[in-house]
């Protein structure tokens, strides 16, 4: 048996994190990983680039039962306290867009960094460690596949259910259940959305194709590149709508948003009279979209000149470009999503410290908490600040 002050369980963003803190704190630590290697969402992450931030962290950016809840982490470790680590270890990085950073070479980088703190931390890591059972007298108790380890403080960063090839798993939420914890129902989150019957045969034959476009629905709305797939859309804006949708209501594609449509079609006819619909239209939005569009909203018009097309066909044909109405028959699930929405319940934690109010010792750290951010580095920075408030605290 194996004496520590602190195990984190999941060698995650946040529980690496954690560890490399509070060994810093001179804490004896133990990091126990089920997975081959660590870090393997890092290291698919934005492309294999990781964006490991974003510019703009703000609460609003985050999904929570208490939105509230994460302020106080996010306050107290900020996306430049992260970026200041990276600038220490010499990683080059860049913004691409709207505030998201990206390493210029690797996301092995980020990983390589978090590990070289924990090993500058004395932190101690297994991999391919599986935890059996778990017990809770006066501290905690593990029995693994590599022997049994004790200590007084115990971290859950075990992540949730998205993308099971990656490490994915319920095991977070059991162990909260098993001490009394409440779990807000989970769902898949960040993923794409999948259709039936016309529509999916639409999208199918436009897969690969790629605009931007507004995608709303009753709690949210994104513009941003969408992206029609072979089983329905994907894309960032759809990606971030995914987390706002709620199964079985419709949504509103807008096309061509930020523009006035059906003037724009209108000053096709007058200036270009004997111009197809299609052909001006082309100069917008992609021609395979423009050919489905055609055969779906005025295939009997196709061949008809502009000059020949009634005003009231182009206001109708204009507001079906702003307000596509879709109705998705889901998402592609845990398989494909990035984050997994819900978790351990915040009335449960800290916000202070991440320490669960009824049994002393237990922190639960990162996705597997109720709280999940918006596409573009947001979760990752919840696993950095969530894990340095647990790192100073265990």
């Amino acid at each position: 048996m194996q004496n520590y002050d602190v195990i984190v369980i999941g060698g995650g963003a946040a529980g690496l994190m954690c560890a490399l803190t509070a060994g810093q704190r001179g804490r004896r630590v133990l990091v126990l990983e089920r997975a081959n290697k660590l870090g393997k969402k890092i290291l698919m992450s934005g492309g294999g680039r990781c964006n490991f931030t974003n510019l703009d962290v703000t609460p609003d950016r985050f999904l929570s039962a208490n939105p509230h809840f994460c302020i106080s982490a996010l306050s107290r470790f900020t996306q430049h306290d992260f970026i200041a680590l990276v600038e220490k270890h010499g990683i080059a990085y860049h913004e691409k867009n709207r505030g998201q950073l990206f390493c210029d070479a690797s996301s092995k980088q980020i990983l390589a960094m978090l590990l070289d703190e924990c090993a500058s931390a004395g932190v101690d890591i297994r991999h391919s460690c599986e935890v059996a059972s778990l017990g809770a007298d006066d501290g905690f108790r593990l029995e693994t596949g590599q022997g049994t380890f004790t200590a007084g403080s115990l971290v859950v960063a075990t992540g949730g259910l998205s993308i099971p090839s990656l490490g994915g798993s319920d095991f977070g939420y059991t162990l909260a259940r098993q001490f009394g914890l409440r779990v807000q129902p989970l769902r898949a989150g960040l993923v794409p959305l999948t259709f039936t019957g016309a529509f999916r045969e639409l999208s199918a034959r436009l897969s690969g194709v790629s605009l931007r476009a507004r995608v709303s629905c009753a709690a949210g709305s994104f513009v941003d590149d969408i992206l029609f797939t072979h089983r329905g859309l994907s894309g960032p804006a759809v990606l971030q709508l995914s987390s706002y949708w709620q199964p079985g209501e419709p949504l509103q594609l807008d096309l061509l948003p930020g523009l006035g449509i059906a003037d724009l079609l209108l000053s096709f006819k007058q200036d270009k009279p004997r111009s197809l619909l299609r052909t001006q239209l082309a100069g917008y939005l992609p021609v395979k979209l423009v050919k489905e569009l055609e055969a779906l909203w005025w295939p009997d018009e196709a061949g008809t000149p502009l000059a020949e097309l009634p005003d009231k066909l182009l206001r109708d044909i204009a507001g079906r470009l702003a307000n596509w109405v879709l109705k998705p028959a889901g998402t592609e699930g845990y398989r494909t999503a990035e984050v997994t929405l819900g978790g351990i319940d915040t009335r449960e934690l800290s916000s202070r410290t991440m320490e669960c109010r009824t049994r002393p010792g237990l922190y639960f750290i990162g996705e597997v908490v109720d709280v999940t951010g918006h596409l573009g580095g947001f979760n990752f920075q919840w696993a950095w600040s969530s894990g340095w408030v647990a790192g100073q605290y265990v």
